[in-house]
């Protein structure tokens, strides 16, 4: 399904897509969010958190409705459809966004080491503005897309330990 808002095409789910009933690998799209290897535990979190933020706002349907315990208490939903976090070296995590970014129906959100390095967000856009994308080094990528390109596209990589 793709939507049209102001900015262009979306990658979503569409409402009738959504089904909590079924399994993950079910799903007509994938998400995976693969972060450099070599970063320390709390970067690779920051890194983890940041993009898949910048994934939720952007991609449709894609968290569940809210649980609510056997006391009431309501948890906010999650991503229905899954989320496998994977490793990759820094020069394979580059390709990948690459790769991923070239096709108009999958989403790409990536986090460039620059926004790990600065204190102050227009600090972080200027440095990105000043380099060139095949000159970028990301800490994580997060892809949403078909199945079957996303599986092609990050498939062999090992799970983040």
């Amino acid at each position: 399904m793709t939507d049209e808002d102001t900015t262009g095409s979306r990658i979503g789910f569409a409402a009738s897509e959504v089904d909590p009933a079924v399994s993950t690998r079910a799903a007509r799209l994938k998400w995976v969010v693969v972060i450099d290897r070599d970063l320390p535990s709390g970067r690779a979190v920051n890194a983890a958190v940041c993009v898949a933020a910048a994934t939720q706002s952007a991609v449709t349907g894609l968290l569940g409705e809210d649980a609510t315990d056997a006391e009431g208490a309501v948890h906010p939903g999650l991503p229905w459809a899954g989320c496998s976090v994977l490793a990759a070296d820094a020069d394979t995590l580059r390709a990948i966004r690459a790769k991923a970014a070239s096709y108009a129906d999958t989403f790409v959100a990536d986090m460039p080491v620059a926004a790990q390095e600065t204190l102050v967000y227009a600090d972080y856009q200027a440095t990105v503005g000043k380099t060139a994308t095949d000159d970028l080094v990301y800490c994580a990528v997060s892809i949403v897309g078909p199945r079957n390109r996303v599986s092609k596209i990050a498939g062999k990589l090992p799970l983040l330990q």
